[in-house]
């Protein structure tokens, strides 16, 4: 479905350059959903923007690489095409709905505009469509809702919205941007839900960008996991949650609130802050935060590449042995 090779994104800013994203690589089947997942500013929604040609540039840019959708490159087809191919083939599900949702356009309006252009339905048409979607996202009275305006919505409601706009025209890749975030635990559930009742009824491929791996684990096939614009470590989500092999990964799972912890007890903490992609350190981006880092961590950057002893496609970018490490510690 999607194949990107060595997808490279810089920044300026005040005569400064950095490459936040410096050689991003993975593929995607047909049908299969892909969790990404890291800190802020490890470039999770920076690589979708530059899928989507939706990166501002300036201060972005991309620098090379290859994002073949369906056999079409989306970094080099024509705007024309790209408009043609968002809302048509990949729908986006953006991160904050209040923003993303004009908010002088009735719901209605905005759910019909995507069906009318890529769809060829008249006005009479979509809106009748657009009915049928939100009453599919859970929306009830339906056809009374569609003549109201964001701000009339609760910040749920809103999301499913965004979902029913995304979702409209049946596209075969679903781009979902921090889809649950703001949300209480409750409407984060049926949001869950529902994306993962919609996945298995239109057949869609999607990616789910967010910080909370505990959303990976209910509704992702494969997990990524991401830090300074690089994979750190990708592979089955049973597999990595069992044994992860980066220490990043290792991080983000002990902060997960969990009941081996005694009561009282306090979270994980990896320790330091992300870097400043404009003064990276050398090597491993991660070692100056990892306790395992090796002095090789501080000098040379890991490759990703298959994990022994793990099943196949399970990969990691590390110089060490987690398993041992952790093993020893004990």
């Amino acid at each position: 479905m999607l194949e990107i090779s060595d997808l490279s994104v810089g920044f300026s800013r005040e005569g400064r350059f950095a490459r936040v994203i410096p050689g991003l690589s993975y593929s995607l089947r047909r049908g299969e959903t892909l969790g990404i997942v890291g800190e802020s500013g490890s470039g999770k929604s920076v690589h979708a923007l530059a899928l989507l040609g939706l990166l501002p540039q300036p201060p972005g840019k991309v620098l090379g690489g290859q994002a073949i959708f369906r056999g079409e490159d989306l970094l080099t087809v024509p705007e024309a095409r790209l408009r043609e191919l968002r809302g048509g083939q990949i729908g986006v599900v953006f991160q904050d709905p209040m923003t993303a949702l004009n908010p002088v356009l009735t719901v209605g309006r905005q759910i019909a505009e995507p069906l009318m252009r890529h769809k060829g339905m008249t006005r009479r048409q979509a809106l009748d469509r657009a009915t049928d979607l939100l009453a599919l996202v859970g929306i009830r009275d339906a056809a009374r809702r569609l003549s109201q305006f964001p701000h009339e919505f609760s910040g749920g409601m809103r999301q499913r919205v965004m979902i029913a706009i995304a979702i409209s025209c049946e596209p075969a890749l679903l781009i979902a941007d921090e889809p649950t975030t703001a949300l209480d635990v409750t409407v984060q559930g049926q949001i869950l839900d529902l994306m993962a009742e919609l996945r298995e009824r239109l057949g869609m491929t999607m990616i789910w960008i967010t910080h909370d791996m505990g959303v990976v684990a209910g509704i992702a096939d494969t997990i990524q996991v991401m830090y300074a614009g690089r994979t750190m470590e990708r592979g089955p989500v049973e597999a990595v949650f069992a044994s992860p092999r980066s220490a990043y990964t290792w991080g983000l799972l002990q902060s997960l609130p969990h009941g081996a912890r005694p009561p009282g007890g306090r979270l994980h903490q990896i320790p330091g802050q992300p870097p400043d992609m404009f003064n990276l350190p050398p090597g491993d981006p991660f070692a100056p935060r990892n306790p395992f880092a090796t002095e090789r961590c501080h000098v040379e950057a890991p490759p990703l590449r298959q994990v022994e002893g793990s099943v196949p496609g399970h990969l990691a970018a590390a110089w060490y042995d987690l398993p041992a490490l952790l093993e020893r510690a004990r």
